[in-house]
């Protein structure tokens, strides 16, 4: 069975880059097709050893930087793409509308592994907010119209759909009106030594919008309690130079740290905050709880479906800097069981995964062929 593996684009690596990186090990083989590959950036480091099959936006000068200005070219850059030679193809798709690619006689099963539908198409908080700026909002709302009826089309053409949780279920039945299964992404981390738990709260994410970390560091300067946040500056900035000028100096940003190191951090932190609003699944959470750690999450999204209010963590459902003080002061009055911690990761496991998508792509590869 020969098959292809097709990513939105190779630029920043996060939940969606670890579930790329877990299907490549799967399938070893398997090329991966993208929009576009920065070589300079972290995602990179992790697929270097792989086959890359970029498209042509990839010739295009600071092509990583017009991806977002540019993304009316979308059905352009998928439809140069042939997969005649493949049997099975598996994109793995979020923002770039990274389904529905061009077929000649049927010949390969589009299997799509979905993210979330794209959330700037469907009226969700996205990382960048240029919306608020009247011209571009203009613009925005042109190219959405046309990119909404395009990504509607394109799921009609894929064979079969994988959601990453329930909550991308709902929202592609929702978008899409076609059926999902649920396999929710590997978490895993190196192992470390045991650490000591440390007086500080700890957030994995880039630094971009969207993620409530404009919050967490307002809930810091008002508390006065420790908080690292690691994770590079991603977009064009915006969010990361406010966020520097905002704390004063009194909340530490690590940058982008190995996974070794991002292991040790989960240890040893106090806690975990998870603080996007409507996050589609949320794979940091599941790797603080794999570390021993509790999870401090707002009562949304993906959240609800890994954190357990009181066992693993604290939900809150005000979502507001006093919502999340209120959520912390509840938490530093709980005593948690480190082992009730890691077994709620158990669903999570990467054999788990690698096991689910193995059955999975076998059973409708053979289904769709016979």
């Amino acid at each position: 069975m020969k098959v292809a593996i097709v990513h939105d684009y190779i630029k920043e690596f996060g939940g969606a880059e670890r579930v790329l990186e877990a299907l490549s090990n799967i399938y070893p083989n398997a090329p991966i097709y993208t929009a576009f590959c920065d070589k300079n950036s972290s995602a990179f480091a992790h697929f270097k050893d792989k086959k890359i099959v970029t498209s042509w936006f990839n010739l295009l000068p600071f092509s990583s930087k017009l991806a977002s200005p540019l993304r009316f070219l979308t059905p352009f850059i998928w439809n140069s793409f042939d997969f005649k030679d493949f049997d099975v193809v598996i994109s793995s798709a979020s923002w770039f509308i990274t389904k529905g690619f061009k077929k000649k006689h049927d010949k390969f099963v589009e299997i799509c592994y979905c993210h979330t539908p794209p959330r700037w198409l469907y009226g969700y908080t996205t990382p960048v907010n240029f919306q608020k700026y009247g011209l571009i909002k203009t613009y925005a709302a042109i190219v959405g119209h046309f990119l909404r009826i395009y990504d509607f089309k394109s799921a009609q053409k894929v064979d079969f759909f994988i959601a990453n949780s329930d909550e991308v279920a709902k929202r592609i039945k929702k978008f899409y009106r076609r059926d999902s299964t649920v396999i929710y992404p590997p978490v895993s981390l190196p192992k470390v030594e045991e650490l000591p738990k440390r007086n500080f709260y700890f957030i994995v994410s880039r630094i971009v919008g969207a993620k409530g970390l404009d919050m967490a560091v307002e809930a810091a300067l008002r508390q006065g309690f420790n908080l690292k946040i690691a994770g590079a500056p991603a977009g064009y900035y915006f969010e990361y130079n406010k966020l520097l000028e905002k704390a004063k100096g009194k909340v530490e940003f690590l940058g982008q740290v190995s996974d070794e190191e991002l292991a040790k951090l989960y240890k040893s932190a106090k806690a975990f905050l998870a603080l996007s609003k409507d996050e589609d699944f949320g794979i940091t959470p599941v790797e603080a709880m794999l570390s021993g750690t509790a999870v401090i999450a707002y009562n949304g999204g993906g959240y609800k479906e890994t954190v357990i209010d009181g066992k693993t963590g604290v939900l809150f459902d005000n979502y507001s800097v006093e919502g999340l003080i209120e959520a912390i002061r509840k938490f530093e009055k709980m005593k948690l069981n480190t082992k009730d911690l890691i077994e709620q990761t158990n669903k999570f496991s990467k054999e788990r995964f690698e096991r689910e998508i193995k059955e999975f792509i076998n059973k409708h590869a053979r289904t769709s062929r016979s």
